[in-house]
Formats: C-alpha cells, sequence, structure tokens
C-alpha cells in the first residue's frame, strides 16, 4: 500500500514538472535607435509574440524629456509586434538617458539595444532581467560585447529546461568516457553549425515548429532511456553520437532564438555569434558536471534504488517531451 502510494506521488509529480518548468522565453526583445538628424531619432522597439493570454509583458518607458514627433506607428509581423517612432531628444543629446523595460524582471529573456549615430558609428547593449534599465552611453570595447555574449549564451542554455533534459537523457544512455565524449562533441558540433546558419540569416525556419521538434527529440530519449534499464539495445544506444547530432541540429536553430544580430554590423556579428556560442557551451558543460558531482557521490555510497524508482529518470524526459510536444504543436495548429 504505501508503495503503490509513492508510485501515485511519483506519477503526479512527473504530470506537474513539465507545466511547472515551462520553456524559458528564448527570442529577445529589441529597441533600434537611430539619429537622423542632430536632435531627432527614430525609434524601433519590437517583442516577440506573447506566449499566453493578453499582451506581452515587457514594455518600454523612455525618458521624460524626449519629446514624441507625431504618432507612433505600430504593427503586428509574424515574429512579433513592432513600434515606430519619431523622437526629437533635446541637448546633450542620448548620452546619459536612460531607458527602461518594465516587466523584464518577471521574466527569462533580455532586450538587444542598438544605438546608431549620424556620423555612422555605432554600439550595442543587453539588458538583463536582473538590472532592467540601460544607461546610454558611447562607444563600448570589444571586451564589453565579449563579456555579454558569453553571457548570454550561458543564462540561455540554463534557463533551456527543455535543452538541458536531451543533454540528461543523453548522459543515461551513453556508457564509457570516450562514447560520452564523441557524444557531446556531435551535439556541439551539430547545433553550432544551424545556430550560425540562423544566426546569420542563410537559413530562416518559423521558431514554433522546431521548438515542438526540440520536443520531440526529448520524448524520443525518454524509451530509449528504458531500453538501456533493461540491457536492450537500439540505434541510439549503439550510436549515440549520431542521434545526438541529429537531433543537435535542431537545438541548434532553438539557440538562435536566444540572440537577434538585426542591426549589428557585419563586423561584429562574426565576434557576437562566437562568444554567444561559447557561453552556451559553458553552460552545457557546467551542467554536465554538476550531473556528476551528483552521481559520483551516490555511486561511491553504494546506494541502491528500488527497482520501481530506477525508471523514474525515463518517464520524466518523456512526460515532459510528451506535454511540451502536445503545448507547442497546439500553438503551431491554432495559433498561427
Amino acid at each position: 500500500m504505501i508503495r503503490l502510494r509513492l508510485r501515485l506521488r511519483l506519477l503526479l509529480l512527473l504530470v506537474a514538472f513539465p507545466s511547472a518548468a515551462q520553456a524559458h522565453q528564448s527570442t529577445p526583445c529589441l529597441l533600434n535607435i537611430v539619429q537622423v538628424q542632430a536632435d531627432v531619432y527614430e525609434l524601433s522597439w519590437k517583442t516577440p509574440p506573447p506566449t499566453g493570454p493578453g499582451a506581452y509583458p515587457v514594455s518600454l518607458a523612455i525618458p521624460d524629456a524626449w519629446e514624441a514627433l507625431g504618432a507612433p506607428s505600430e504593427r503586428s509581423l509574424a515574429d512579433g509586434d513592432q513600434l515606430r517612432q519619431s523622437l526629437r531628444i533635446p541637448p546633450p543629446g542620448i548620452d546619459g538617458s536612460v531607458v527602461r523595460f518594465p516587466g523584464l524582471e518577471s521574466i527569462v529573456t533580455e532586450v538587444f539595444v542598438r544605438v546608431t549615430r549620424l556620423d555612422g558609428s555605432s554600439y550595442s547593449a543587453i539588458v538583463r532581467s536582473t538590472d532592467p534599465q540601460l544607461e546610454l552611453r558611447g562607444e563600448r570595447g570589444a571586451w564589453r560585447t565579449v563579456q555579454e555574449f558569453i553571457v548570454m549564451g550561458f543564462e540561455h542554455i540554463l534557463h533551456g529546461v527543455d535543452h538541458l533534459l536531451f543533454v540528461f537523457g543523453l548522459l543515461l544512455i551513453v556508457s564509457g568516457t570516450m562514447p560520452l565524449i564523441k557524444t557531446i562533441s556531435a551535439f556541439t558540433l551539430a547545433h553550432s553549425l544551424t545556430l550560425a546558419m540562423a544566426a546569420l540569416g542563410f537559413v530562416n525556419l518559423p521558431p514554433a515548429p522546431i521548438e515542438a521538434l526540440i520536443a520531440l527529440s526529448i520524448l524520443f530519449l525518454g524509451p530509449e532511456v528504458v531500453h538501456k534499464l533493461r540491457g536492450e539495445s537500439s540505434l541510439a544506444i549503439r550510436l549515440p553520437w549520431l542521434v545526438a547530432f541529429s537531433f543537435g541540429l535542431l537545438h541548434g536553430f532553438g539557440f538562435a532564438g536566444g540572440m537577434n544580430l538585426i542591426g549589428m554590423p557585419h563586423s561584429e556579428i562574426p565576434l557576437a555569434l562566437l562568444c554567444f556560442n561559447v557561453g552556451v557551451e559553458l553552460g552545457q558543460l557546467a551542467f554536465v558536471a554538476a550531473v556528476f558531482a551528483l552521481l559520483i557521490p551516490l555511486r561511491k555510497l553504494r546506494l541502491e534504488l528500488p527497482a520501481w524508482l530506477r525508471p523514474a529518470p525515463a518517464y520524466l524526459i518523456g512526460v515532459s517531451g510528451a506535454f511540451w510536444f502536445i503545448q507547442r504543436s497546439y500553438l503551431v495548429l491554432f495559433r498561427q
């Protein structure tokens, strides 16, 4: 009777987990400010489509001294909503002004800010939920760009429960150090390729179907973990690197939603892309290290889990993947 109750509680936990651990809001907001005259600027504010009912939770608050010239124009695009506004900014100009983003502190995403001056000079900045405001300044050094995009990639992968769950599933079906290195390397190579292709604009795929397919890749690993526990064989168990590479291509398109290079000078794009990918890899390695840091002491203690509890990670992966696949497929079919 006690064992039955424990099983029921475990089942409820597995069902509740996906809804509690929703996939993060990966697509950043975009603020682009272009100087067109000495005291006149064109502002463009773009937000992703809302994931639930109502408006997108992040808004833009500009300084009171910035004077609107005419009415703003708003339009809905396939990948979000855009507001455009002409502004007159009195002396001393834009430097030192503070723009705020109410609501950013409540969700996991970033705001990518781009400022272009009349003389052609420009700079970019990334605003995060931990400090939802930005003081506009002059030129920024390359080291600041390196830091911001590495942190952006690191936070993106660690907030991506779906991506981490896929990596966790790979760890459960791979045996041995060299097969693990090959599998992780294949996953890294694959998502690096598609991340670069998508971020540079060579491939432009709608994000909603990609997110649904990523969920399907997680669902695929659930039964494979069960096969591994039973001592059975399958393609994923024999050649995990091949499965990691194949699905890694999909995950790369998902990672690409975490950065947006619109408006960035072409000379800065390779550095930003490289740093973002480095951040993603550091986050992935940190997760793998954390898993092993947890498992090694347990193995040394030789703790034996009850037989009925051993498949729990497989069920966690499978139930989560199924939930996200149904949820995201609904968005693809009924919210387009």
